[in-house]
């Protein structure tokens, strides 16, 4: 079976994009402090990049292995970032500045199941409404659309917080208020 060309090609790349997408979770699980289960993960990460790198030194007379583990290693980077978006690990702090601090922008958020920080601020066409939003990230697309169906020309920025502590929006999370809210939401619709 390996003596044939194309199951040879096959094998390294898929190998070759297991080892890679494992190897981006394993980093992203690192940076979020997830250390254990980015060490189970680097325990298969190892034994599947010695069988693909195996594969390919045994056969370096060949260029089509080579391509097919350059190749490999490309895709696993795009399948482990997706499966990462998928994942949605975390949180995500978006800074808002609504152009209109009239609204009653914080409410309407509250409303919906968001931790809201809010104060005025004085921008160069004027006041504003600033506010400080966290939210886990796999809300973050969701908050978006619901901040510009406010304020269409609200300036938005959004960073991922490498630590956070204290405050009563932690425990409202925990407790999935976010979660009923966006249910609550949909059922009205």
């Amino acid at each position: 079976m390996l003596d044939n060309t194309l199951v040879m090609i096959a094998i390294i790349l898929i190998v070759n994009i297991v080892y890679v997408s494992f190897f981006t979770l394993r980093m992203i699980f690192t940076l979020k402090g997830k250390r254990y289960f980015a060490a189970f993960i680097s325990t298969f990460e190892i034994l599947i990049y010695i069988i693909g790198l195996g594969l390919v030194l045994d056969n370096l007379n060949k260029i089509e292995n080579v391509i097919a583990y350059a190749v490999g290693y490309g895709i696993g980077v795009i399948v482990g970032m997706k499966i990462e978006e998928k994942l949605a690990i975390g949180y995500t702090t978006v800074n808002v500045i609504s152009s209109d601090p009239d609204i009653e922008f914080t409410k309407m958020l509250r409303d919906k199941g968001y931790g809201v920080t809010s104060w005025y601020a004085y921008g160069m066409e004027g006041d504003r409404l600033a506010m400080q939003i966290l939210t886990p990230r796999k809300y973050e697309l969701l908050l978006y659309e619901t901040i510009k169906s406010i304020d269409p020309k609200a300036f938005i920025i959004a960073y991922e917080p490498k630590q956070i502590h204290g405050g009563f929006w932690v425990k409202q999370v925990k407790k999935g208020r976010i979660r009923n809210a966006q249910e609550e939401h949909q059922e009205a619709l």
